[in-house]
């Protein structure tokens, strides 16, 4: 008799062992982390850009400075696994992404930010790419919100990508040595949204991403 495993149910051990990798690391910052949590502090919106490939070490250096954050999770069976983790991170998700439910995740993440005081974090170019092209979501929840959008890219020194992924997703080996690069704040325009000055927007935070850090040409 076949007994199904729901593969959510290693959701703690997994967290646990997120844990310890991450405690191996050692994040080496470029910018003012501060700036994140002077602005938890204050009550100051704030939403963290990220591309997909960089999650596992976006997070965990997340993760180590203890920031109230809300991540938005996509509806998969995998999604499942993550969002369970990132919980038991002491973080809040809300399911959906620019594939699925992605209009009910933004409204809930506005509520959530708004009514917590968390950051909101987000994939940019996620949950299926194209790799690092920006979707419309982030600037759509940074204009409600009136946040700054913080982007934040990682290098760890040695590492594993997975080059068959379509966002090479890269994992740290465990004690290597992560310079972590932080962005100045980024400002979306007043204006209304329209797909001219939505294409605009996505260009001006595409090119902040991808100048951020000491390996800008090799994305």
């Amino acid at each position: 008799m076949k007994i199904p495993v729901d593969p959510a149910s290693f959701s703690p051990a997994i967290a646990e062992l997120y844990k310890l990798w991450i405690r191996s690391l050692r994040f080496e910052v470029h910018g003012d982390s501060s700036l994140l949590t002077r602005n938890q502090q204050a009550g100051k919106r704030q939403i963290i850009a990220l591309w997909h490939g960089e999650i596992f070490c976006v997070t965990g250096f997340g993760w180590t400075l203890d920031l109230d954050l809300v991540t938005f999770v996509s509806q998969s069976k995998d999604g499942e696994v993550i969002a369970r983790v990132i919980e038991r991170l002491g973080h809040t998700t809300v399911r959906g992404s620019s594939t699925r439910g992605g209009v009910k995740a933004l409204l809930r993440a506005k509520r959530i930010m708004d009514r917590e005081n968390r950051a909101g974090v987000f994939t940019v170019d996620g949950p299926r790419g194209p790799r690092h092209k920006i979707k419309d979501g982030i600037l759509f929840l940074a204009q409600r919100t009136d946040a700054d959008v913080i982007p934040i890219r990682a290098y760890p020194r040695h590492r594993h990508v997975f080059e068959k992924s379509w966002d090479r997703f890269v994992v740290p080996f465990p004690f290597t040595r992560c310079p972590v690069y932080l962005g100045e704040p980024f400002r979306v325009t007043r204006e209304k949204l329209t797909p001219e000055v939505m294409a605009s927007e996505r260009e001006r935070l595409e090119q902040c991403m991808l100048s951020l850090g000491p390996e800008p040409m090799n994305d």
